[in-house]
């Protein structure tokens, strides 16, 4: 028999800390660092949007994750891979074709880390009962945020620290990203020390797929599935959209529509204000869920997720001055993402239920995965043809198909209630 929900406390925060660390270094943290490096906005939104692949394409070898070896060293092993890639970032960047080379780096650490999402998110589901889960993904998703928030704000800050240190962007990076991987060895190794050992157990092995092709067959024959994957392909839309070009915005010069605040203040911004707002976001989402089940709070956390949209499309109009606007936007953004954010990874739990859960669960996030890659990969472009002003719009009226589906969707009212699951 597993012995579920050990430990949790102790396991849940570092494990998905170091799975949403890589992410923003990968999707985030590289398009500001292009970008200081002199890449223009359209190369970075393309090349970077390319990196998400691997987390698109990761329900193939999910399978694979379910059917060897334990999760527990599936993902050992690939933040192990993901510091020494990120180490490897660090090196190349003075060299004069650093651009090939770091987005070479930046691919393994992708492929590596989509595998860690897989490894980490199937043992967080055999390691918590679902009464557990539903009360932790707020914790889960909070700490995941936290990482991102982390990477998008106090690594930054560090990097904007350094530039103005040497005067040397090249330098600055490089010692920015040597000291990220430094930190995801760090990570890897509380990670080793604090997960407990789940997986030996007959029970666990009693739970294994019996073939890889099954694993494929009976996700596509749930029930009301098609609906199910237009929503996680919709949902991110806008969200996407804002991801790649929000802190470019920030950083661009007044005469192309930007705010030009520099990057020490965005790694402020992100690091301190979103990471508070955050916290109190993601935290507060899972509590309301374990209490009141997903139905009940499904429309307004969606809503969460997408009303402070609204505010970056006033800032692009009026290309406001008032720090305190743009401080207060994204603490407004960070909370309703955290808040938001909740109630879509409980909706993925529930599409992943029975059998093969850690692989159906990949494959739903590599729909989302998708749903946010295309969208960020056009988004350069898409800014520059309409604008800063034009953009933030657009992002905005992005996220009506999935308002529109939310109606369609399948699931129990109660999912998620503390009191309406059982252990299993």
């Amino acid at each position: 028999m597993i012995q579920k929900d050990k430990w949790a406390w102790g396991w849940v925060p570092p494990l998905y800390f170091a799975e949403g660390l890589p992410n923003v270094i990968i999707a985030s943290v590289s398009v500001i660092m292009y970008k200081k490096l002199g890449i223009n906005n359209t190369d970075i939104t393309l090349y970077t949007g390319l990196l998400y692949l691997p987390w698109v394409l990761k329900p193939i070898w999910s399978p694979v994750v379910d059917l060897k070896s334990t999760k527990r060293n599936w993902f050992l092993i690939m933040q192990l891979v993901i510091s020494f890639m990120f180490l490897a970032v660090g090196l190349t960047l003075p060299t004069q074709l650093f651009f090939v080379t770091t987005l070479a780096c930046f691919w393994v650490a992708a492929f590596a880390s989509a595998t860690n999402d897989i490894a980490s998110d199937g043992y967080y589901m055999i390691g918590l009962s679902q009464k557990k889960q539903s009360f932790f993904v707020g914790i889960r998703s909070t700490f995941y945020r936290l990482a991102m928030v982390t990477g998008s704000g106090l690594i930054v800050v560090f990097a904007g620290y350094l530039e103005e240190l040497y005067g040397d962007n090249t330098k600055a990076w490089s010692l920015t990203m040597v000291a990220t991987g430094c930190l995801m060895l760090i990570l890897t190794a509380i990670n080793f020390f604090v997960t407990p050992k789940f997986e030996k157990s007959s029970t666990f092995e009693a739970e294994k797929p019996k073939a890889f092709l099954e694993v494929f067959t009976t996700f596509f024959k749930k029930p009301n599935i098609a609906v199910a994957l237009a929503f996680i392909l919709t949902s991110r839309l806008g969200e996407s959209q804002l991801a790649k070009v929000a802190q470019l915005f920030m950083l661009d010069e007044r005469s192309v529509g930007g705010l030009a605040i520099s990057t020490e203040n965005v790694g402020v911004i992100y690091g301190v204000v979103g990471l508070i707002t955050l916290s109190a976001g993601g935290i507060l989402g899972g509590i309301l869920i374990s209490r009141d089940g997903l139905k009940k709070w499904m429309l307004p956390m969606m809503l969460s997720l997408n009303v402070p949209n609204v505010l970056y499309a006033i800032m692009a109009m009026t290309q406001t001055k008032s720090l305190a606007f743009v401080v207060g936007t994204v603490a407004f953004e960070q909370f309703g993402y955290g808040f938001g954010f909740a109630a879509f990874l409980m909706y993925l739990i529930y599409i992943a239920e029975g059998a093969s859960k850690t692989s159906h669960y990949a494959i739903a996030t590599g729909f989302m995965a998708l749903g946010a890659m295309l969208p960020g990969m056009i988004s350069g472009a898409v800014q520059k043809w309409l604008g800063y002003d034009g953009f933030f719009i657009w992002v905005v009226l992005s996220a009506l198909p999935a308002f529109f589906l939310l109606k369609y969707l399948k699931y129990p009212p109660d999912f998620g209630k503390k009191s309406a699951t059982n252990e299993v």
